[in-house]
């Protein structure tokens, strides 16, 4: 009798362990995965303008799309960041209030969603601004394939203009006193 409890605990807990490897094949829905880390480390690299770190969560063939259908490889990326961020004094993602989901189509392609706010401070006018950002990377290998991002340049665009009128009338102030 005892031989038999034995056999059925030992088959109860091989088939329980054998289930659970089978929810974590058949996963299609999480916020815990190393894909989401993946996506986690690129943007803290961003944050922190480690431009080389960056590139490396990166396959050489992705194709990063911000904003517009044309795609772009990440060291363009990197380039156009360093030049657009030379407005800003500050810039950062709001920690806390950020949320990652990875999915897992009927296709079986990997995709990490994103979704935050962007914050950066102005210079010359130190005026804040904050712009709602949603990324979404696909993976292949650890790597990210493709990457979309999505946002109002409306925000950003409107600040350097505030930023630019308010240079003008700086200079103009000092030529006014140098006249």
């Amino acid at each position: 009798m005892k031989k038999i409890i034995i056999v059925l605990l030992i088959s109860m807990i091989a088939v329980s362990c054998n289930e659970e490897k089978k929810d974590k094949e058949n996963l299609r829905y999480t916020q815990d995965s190393e894909q989401i880390n993946v996506l986690k480390a690129a943007i803290k690299d961003y944050v922190d303008a480690d431009w080389e770190a960056m590139k490396k969560h990166y396959a050489d063939t992705a194709k990063i799309f911000h904003n517009t259908k044309d795609g772009i490889s990440i060291s363009q990326v990197v380039q156009n960041h360093q030049q657009q961020l030379e407005a800003f004094s500050d810039y950062g993602l709001v920690s806390g209030e950020d949320e990652f989901e990875m999915v897992v189509t009927d296709d079986g392609n990997t995709w990490v969603n994103y979704w935050g706010d962007w914050k950066a401070t102005v210079k010359g006018t130190d005026t804040e601004i904050i712009v709602p950002i949603h990324l979404t990377a696909q993976y292949e290998n650890g790597k990210i394939v493709r990457e979309y991002g999505y946002w109002d340049n409306g925000i950003v665009m409107t600040a350097m203009q505030e930023m630019d009128m308010a240079m003008k009338q700086q200079d103009s102030i000092q030529n006014a006193e140098t006249n």
